[in-house]
């Protein structure tokens, strides 16, 4: 891996020690063959404030390296780029500032990106100040453990900061048309794409060279990992409220027209319900609507029997109604914000950590503190689910991990389930299953256009129409009997 100008660190399985495996690499280049001087690492924020510094500081044969995070304010930033070190870490976002502020006087000859996955848009910002300067950088490296999460769509941009085109070609539009063909479509816009016949193969074929992928179970003793799924019935009330809810927001949309927009808020509408909240149009107040997870998260914290949870919850409004429960049982509680949390959960001096699933999924080791998982609500990203995961489920994790995914029977809940499970968990199929749900829908309510309510009404009122009219009718042929009857007695 060392001699490589070039590599991309898949480590779907080996969920961690890439971190600890980089700087090695680093260090060696660096002490040992003098081949590298000045090492950038581009991170998620909250790797980028604790993961790096803390695994250097973790392993003796790391000592001699110098690593320090480039965070916080303008005047920060350019202190710590002021400062002697072998590795600077920055956080993703402010990758357009760096490289504005050095422009062509770019000095790292080394570059690593960790979660290559983030610059998997190639028109993002990021991906675009790091392809100008992609020249200046003399050996570059990708870690990540979910290359391809949406299909090998994703591969390319994520490669050509590699290899600058060479194996991919060096821009999209032709990638697309050598390895993929146009899948669901309108006149106008082409929403996905499918890989063409050994298409697949081909790329795979192509980037082996510069790609290297270890697996945990090939390499590492990992303990048990065990999925509880946990079906939860709603109340007859709480049950009738999400169908009248579902309904009122399936018929307004006609499944032929829904994009990807309006599908993320349906169905971020319906994942609420199912936690136990809707949010009013005003997103700092929301209605609760049922406590059935509430009460299902509290059974599971009364069974773990004083265990340490680790619970990833969806919404803000979750985050606050767990909070609210969980102080009432005089819990020590955390909220993940800084590495003071990371801390106090690896310590053990937390009984529950509150976490989201996008600010805990990458690089943030927290198998120390506990082995128990809950999914209070999940959301369907595929990435996100296996990478939050992957804070437990770890080297150094010494107990069975259980991951507990709190499930609303019956509801929107079982659909995102099921696509994590099928690891299909793309817009593609987010789109298709609310499809699907809407067009069902329809064919169990309307008729024409017209609700079961709707048509029962219309029928009783064309009955009563349809009588008067029918007695008005007889009531004229009498009148005009009994004119005739006058008139010839007369």
């Amino acid at each position: 891996m060392y001699n490589r100008r070039k590599a991309w660190f898949d480590s779907r399985h080996a969920v961690y020690g890439k971190t600890s495996i980089t700087l090695t690499a680093i260090n060696d280049l660096k002490y040992n063959r003098f081949q590298i001087s000045k090492v950038l690492v581009i991170a998620p924020k909250k790797v980028a404030e604790d993961t790096w510094t803390r695994e250097q500081q973790k392993w003796e044969h790391l000592k001699m390296l110098r690593v320090i995070p480039v965070l916080g304010s303008l005047a920060k930033r350019i202190k710590a780029l002021n400062t002697p070190a072998d590795v600077y870490v920055i956080n993703r976002e402010n990758v357009v500032w760096l490289v504005d502020y050095y422009k062509n006087d770019w000095p790292f000859d080394m570059v690593v990106i960790d979660e290559l996955s983030s610059f998997k848009n190639q028109n993002s910002k990021r991906f675009k100040a790091l392809k100008n300067i992609r020249p200046l950088i003399k050996r570059i490296i990708g870690l990540t453990g979910t290359p391809a999460s949406n299909g090998y769509i994703d591969i390319w941009a994520q490669i050509y900061l590699l290899d600058q085109g060479e194996r991919l070609g060096k821009y999209i539009t032709h990638f697309r048309e050598n390895y993929f063909l146009p899948d669901k479509r309108d006149s106008q816009r082409v929403f996905s794409y499918k890989p063409r016949d050994g298409a697949v193969e081909l790329i795979k074929n192509k980037i082996s060279d510069i790609c290297i992928s270890l697996s945990a179970k090939d390499y590492l003793k990992m303990p048990e990992k065990v999925i509880d799924n946990r079906f939860i019935k709603l109340d007859s009330k709480a049950q009738n409220q999400y169908k009248e809810f579902e309904k009122e927001m399936f018929l307004q949309i006609n499944e032929e027209e829904i994009d990807v927009t309006s599908a993320v808020a349906l169905s971020n509408k319906l994942l609420q319900f199912c936690n136990g909240a809707v949010y009013k149009e005003d997103r700092n107040q929301y209605v609760e609507v049922h406590d059935c997870k509430i009460e299902a998260l509290l059974e599971l914290i009364e069974e773990a029997q004083g265990q340490s949870l680790l619970i990833f919850y969806n919404f803000k409004h979750d985050l606050e109604r767990i909070e609210r429960e969980l102080k009432k049982l005089k819990m020590r509680i955390g909220i993940l914000k800084d590495s003071k949390d990371i801390e106090r959960w690896n310590n053990g001096e937390l009984d529950v950590l509150l976490a989201h699933p996008a600010s805990a999924a990458y690089g943030l080791n927290l198998q120390d503190g506990g082995s128990h998982i809950v999914w209070f609500g999940l959301n369907y990203s595929l990435e996100l689910y296996q990478q939050a995961n992957a804070r437990l489920y770890r080297q150094g994790q010494k107990n069975t991990v259980f991951i507990h995914n709190l499930i609303i029977d019956g509801c929107r809940d079982i659909d995102v389930l099921n696509a994590l499970e099928d690891k299909n968990s793309n817009q593609e199929a987010l789109l298709e299953s609310l499809k699907a749900r809407i067009k069902k829908i329809k064919e169990e309510n309307y008729n024409y256009g017209i609700t079961k309510n709707e048509k029962e009404w219309t029928y009783k009122k064309m009955w009563r129409v349809t009588d008067w009219t029918r007695r008005c009718q007889t009531a004229i042929r009498w009148f005009r009997r009994l004119l005739w009857r006058i008139r010839k007695w007369a």
